[in-house]
């Protein structure tokens, strides 16, 4: 049984942290490290933290001396992790119970090394409120839209390379990460069942549409090396997609 290491940065979500980790140390796959990147001056939720997963050999928390991010965050705890296989979850999100299981074997029998899963979209009280269909991804798919979950992939370790990480921007850096996957003709592949419920919060940061609109023009601009008019009119139709899928959902 491979070891998988779970990275999950951890910033201001205390209301929903305990789910969150009960989730992964409630895994049928038990071969795992959970690595808790604490990214928060408050330090009364570390101490949450440390007595909810003290009993769990299995947890690492590791603080963060200042505040870097979620990306920045997400990066030191690959360096850190010790699986041959690399999943993440987000604070606020939460697996079903078979998720590694299913998805581990998923990848082992197609002898993939990057995969993801079909999502449900909850509100701040569980309720599901949309959800979102995994498919399998290539590069020019994605260009187009980022239709991939970050809580639901796992990937090879060996795909992490120095040029093949997270990007050094506020939002979307997940989704310059999938580009930089996929650029070789590699794929992204689906499985299709949902196996994570996705938190959707107002008052988070990836819910800020102006800084979207800035991060995704970076994508393309800086990350992609595009144009600054091929970067504008991918930006658009990034924009359309995103827009029609939260339309679907209503």
């Amino acid at each position: 049984m491979d070891l998988v290491s779970v990275i999950t940065p951890y910033y201001k979500k205390k209301k929903f942290i305990s789910q969150t980790i009960n989730s992964v140390l409630q895994q049928t796959y038990s071969n795992f490290e959970l690595i808790i990147i604490y990214d928060d001056k408050n330090y009364s939720d570390l101490l949450f933290i440390k007595k909810i997963t003290k009993k769990d050999k299995r947890v690492k928390i590791i603080v963060n001396k200042k505040n870097i991010g979620a990306g920045k965050s997400r990066k030191k705890g690959i360096e850190l992790s010790k699986g041959k296989f690399i999943a993440f979850l987000d604070a606020d999100d939460y697996w079903h119970k078979n998720k590694l299981q299913k998805q581990i074997s998923f990848m082992n029998k197609k002898k993939i090394k990057i995969s993801h899963t079909s999502y449900y979209i909850i509100n701040s009280t569980n309720k599901i409120i949309g959800s979102r269909k995994a498919l399998d991804m290539n590069h020019g798919q994605l260009l187009n839209s980022c239709d991939v979950g970050l809580s639901t992939v796992i990937l090879h370790r060996k795909l992490i390379t120095k040029k093949i990480n997270f990007a050094n921007i506020k939002t979307k850096e997940d989704y310059v990460l999938w580009l930089k996957i996929t650029l070789n003709n590699d794929r992204i592949f689906a499985l299709k069942k949902n196996f994570t419920k996705w938190r959707k919060l107002k008052n988070s940061l990836s819910s800020s549409i102006f800084q979207k609109m800035k991060d995704g023009y970076y994508v393309y601009r800086k990350y992609m090396k595009f144009n600054p008019i091929k970067s504008v009119i991918y930006l658009l139709i990034l924009s359309f997609n995103y827009f029609l899928k939260n339309f679907k959902n209503r």
